[in-house]
């Protein structure tokens, strides 16, 4: 193992030659961990609002939920450029709901940010694992590794990550992430235009398109928000970046105004291609977008290979996920410790600059959370009318983890707009107030869609919340 240096406040982080990361790392870190390609597959439908639990969403004004979601998201955004252009600390908003809201406040948020990332790094791991695996088995009669292989091969990619430095990662992920988008982003447009005449962007974009009018267009909203979950954490970075005070504001904002004009337009691509039809969607409700890439025949776009290929993008940008939660994980940890929030054995720093230890540590909380998943099979598992599970144990963790995780950073992402009232001391007072209230109005409409009608297992997603 590598030789460390014993952490203390004035370690860093960024290797003996200092920082050196770019614009375009922090870029890649915050569009990984948001995994624009595998939320289009399958989140979608939760903000239309066929799967919901609530059964509330906004049809197909479902281009106009994201819309306002992403400009609220830009509101949240501000203030995270704001406080990035003069705190360059690896623990991110943990430090900037510290600085806005007292020590005690930051060091609770931090807690539960960092524990929420764990959990969405877990869930996403199985998942991968145990997609990965069914659709070999489906498409192709390979099973000859199994979910648990793939889980450890999964768990070694986030070593090297860990050991190798940032630079593998955020370039990793810059390299998923463009192939699926640019995929994505290609068959969208090619679904618009097939479409042709029938396109309907004025419906699209109309409050009166949404099943409950303005009611609908609100909880659209609320999942809406949840696409950007991780814009952020570029913030991570900022003491391994060349120039923090310049690029990461600008890797933050425009990460969300790159992913969100992409989300509007495979919004209303899916929208568009299932002819503006609320029981055409629900047909393929559980991933529209792959329905749309089925044959002609089928009723698609596409063709099995073009479907193919689409499965294959969506797996690589989960991919890229895993690594930027991971990366942001082991950063926060990291810094906690530096303040004696953790052990300092997570503080201590590689000679290549990275937090090893508090990547380890990553590493063993996703062990353990696989070797649950795969040895304890009632655990939270989600199940039907006859009793039997209603999914593959691999998806019900994902659920609760992912459920656990996003409501977890819907809080801290609250915390920080209320704390940006004293924090943003030297910020436009006018641009602050609106970014603050529209933050804090968004943030709220998120929580209470994180908890509403929320049923079990999910449900002891949010008592886990309070308890932590």
């Amino acid at each position: 193992m590598e030789s460390t240096q014993t952490g203390d406040a004035s370690v860093r982080l960024g290797g003996e030659k200092g920082p050196k990361l770019t614009l375009v790392d922090a870029v890649a870190q915050s569009v990984g961990f948001m995994g624009p390609v595998f939320s289009m597959a399958f989140l979608v439908p939760l903000v239309v609002g066929i799967i919901s639990v609530t059964g509330n969403g906004a049809g197909i004004a479902a281009p106009l939920s994201v819309l306002i979601a992403a400009i609220g998201v830009l509101a949240i955004a501000w203030i995270v450029a704001q406080y990035a252009k003069r705190i360059h600390a690896a623990g991110a908003l943990y430090d900037y709901v510290s600085d806005g809201l007292g020590s005690k406040i930051g060091a609770a948020a931090g807690f539960l940010y960092y524990v929420g990332l764990l959990f969405l790094g877990a869930g996403i791991l199985v998942l991968i694992a145990g997609t990965i695996h069914d659709t070999l088995a489906a498409e192709f009669g390979f099973e000859a590794l199994s979910t648990q292989v793939w889980a450890i091969l999964l768990l070694a990619l986030v070593v090297a990550t860990m050991f190798f430095g940032v630079a593998l990662s955020t370039r990793t992920q810059l390299v998923l992430a463009l192939l699926g988008i640019a995929t994505v982003l290609l068959f969208a447009l090619h679904v618009i235009v097939q479409v042709g005449a029938d396109n309907k962007v004025g419906e699209a974009f109309s409050p009166s398109s949404a099943p409950n009018g303005w009611a609908g267009i609100a909880f659209g909203i609320v999942y809406g928000v949840l696409l950007f979950t991780g814009f952020e954490t570029s913030a991570n970075l900022g003491e391994e970046t060349s120039n923090p005070k310049r690029d990461i504001p600008r890797a933050v904002i425009g990460s969300v105004v790159i992913v969100g004009l992409f989300y509007l337009l495979v919004t209303y691509a899916q929208i568009a291609g299932y002819g503006f039809s609320l029981d055409a969607i629900g047909t393929n409700a559980g991933a529209p977008l792959f329905g749309l890439a089925a044959p002609s025949d089928a009723g698609g776009y596409g063709s099995v290979l073009i479907g193919r290929w689409l499965e294959l993008v969506v797996v690589l940008d989960m991919i890229a996920v895993l690594l930027g939660i991971s990366v942001a994980a082991s950063r926060g940890i990291f810094a906690m410790a530096r303040d004696h929030r953790f052990p300092s054995t997570f503080s201590q720093v590689s000679r290549r600059g990275t937090p090893f230890n508090a990547g380890i540590a990553v590493v063993v909380f996703y062990l353990v959370f696989a070797v649950l998943t795969f040895t304890q099979e009632s655990l939270l598992a989600i199940l039907g009318p006859d009793g039997e599970p209603a999914f593959p144990h691999y998806f019900s963790m994902f659920s609760w983890a992912s459920a656990f995780g996003g409501l977890a950073l819907a809080v801290i992402y609250f915390l920080l707009c209320l704390g940006g009232i004293r924090g943003l001391r030297d910020a436009n007072p006018a641009l602050k107030w609106v970014a603050v209230i529209v933050g804090l109005l968004v943030t709220a409409a998120a929580i209470f869609g994180g908890v509403y009608q929320v049923q079990a297992p999910t449900l002891y997603s949010v008592y886990a919340i309070v308890v932590v």
